[in-house]
């Protein structure tokens, strides 16, 4: 679940393909040849030859029929172009093909940039995420062939209103338990260099990554620890799988006061870290609030003593005049 699909570097071109060529060889008739010394031309006939008692039989036209060989391209013809629900793959390869690489025979960057600005959506919201999910694409930024066509055939959409019908669906979907989990996972995949063998998400990659996956429903702690991350007191440079796939038990078991918290369990370090800095944080916020209201208790108690001095001094006044 939410491992690297294998990339197809020689990916078939074939599917839904209407390329084959034209029915080759065509039925000729025969060309009865002048032998034996005889004359004239001869209609296309098959003759019997002479009865033994050395009269003829009678001439018997016999026509046939010869099909044609069939080529490849013909054979592929006749396959059905749909599946399921009047799903054509040789759309799906058309639309891929709008959007292929000129050198790659994948979308790059570029490609996905008009993909998504086709579909009317932003490349960097939720919807890309959960499509390139459905997808199981290895690499940001890209779909492979495989990935593509695959990824319309598993959400049963060919076009681009078809991939924009299936949105509410898809994204009802990410929100079952099991299926987020999944979805959860696949997006540290998702996030890694794969090219560069990456094995731990870099620092502000995966603050973007959090903040992107738990977009529909967001845990109360989650900004709290993205705080922590950003401030990063303890130079944090990547995130392991191990602390990425824990943080989704964090938020799950944790109270949003962290209260129930226990350093005893077996939560990575890192964690144990930020309910430290978290704790620490709310103290000095406890006694910044306790500051600012003793501040203002004191401010108050001077405006009326003020008060009541400007009182005094104006009833004195009056009274001597």
């Amino acid at each position: 679940m939410g491992q690297c699909v294998t990339k197809c570097k020689n990916p078939t071109s074939s599917l839904g393909s209407k390329s084959g060529e034209k029915d080759a060889g065509k039925s000729h008739g025969k060309k009865g040849g002048g032998g034996g010394g005889g004359t004239g031309s001869h209609k296309d006939e098959s003759k019997f030859p002479a009865d033994v008692n050395g009269t003829k039989s009678p001439e018997v036209t016999v026509e046939t029929s010869v099909a044609p060989p069939q080529s490849p391209g013909s054979v592929r013809r006749a396959e059905p172009e749909q599946e399921g629900e009047g799903l054509s793959l040789a759309r799906i390869e058309e639309m891929f093909m709008r959007y292929k690489d000129e050198h790659e025979d994948a979308i790059l960057e570029e490609g996905m940039e008009r993909f998504c600005n086709d579909l009317h959506v932003d490349p960097a919201e939720f919807k890309v995420l959960v499509l390139a999910w459905k997808f199981q694409a290895a690499t940001m930024c890209k779909f492979t062939r495989r990935e593509f066509v695959e990824g319309c055939r598993a959400i049963q959409a060919d076009s681009l209103q078809g991939i924009c019908l299936r949105f509410p669906v898809l994204l009802e979907e990410s929100r079952g338990e099991e299926s987020f989990k999944d979805l959860y996972r696949f997006t540290f995949q998702f996030g890694l260099d794969a090219d560069e063998g990456q094995r731990s998400l870099q620092h502000s990659i995966a603050i973007a990554l959090w903040r992107l996956v738990f977009t529909l429903d967001t845990p109360p702690v989650l900004e709290r620890w993205l705080h922590f991350l950003s401030d990063n007191p303890y130079g944090v440079r990547g995130i392991s799988r191990d602390t990425w796939n824990m943080f989704l038990n964090f938020t799950q078991s944790i109270g949003p006061d962290l209260g129930n918290y226990s350093e005893d369990e077996a939560w990575p370090s890192l964690f144990d870290s930020f309910v430290e800095w978290e704790t620490e944080r709310r103290r000095r916020e406890r006694e910044e609030q306790e500051e600012r209201r003793r501040n203002q208790e004191e401010e108050e108690l001077h405006q009326r003593r003020d008060t009541e001095t400007d009182a005094i001094t104006d009833c004195s006044l009056d009274g001597a005049a």
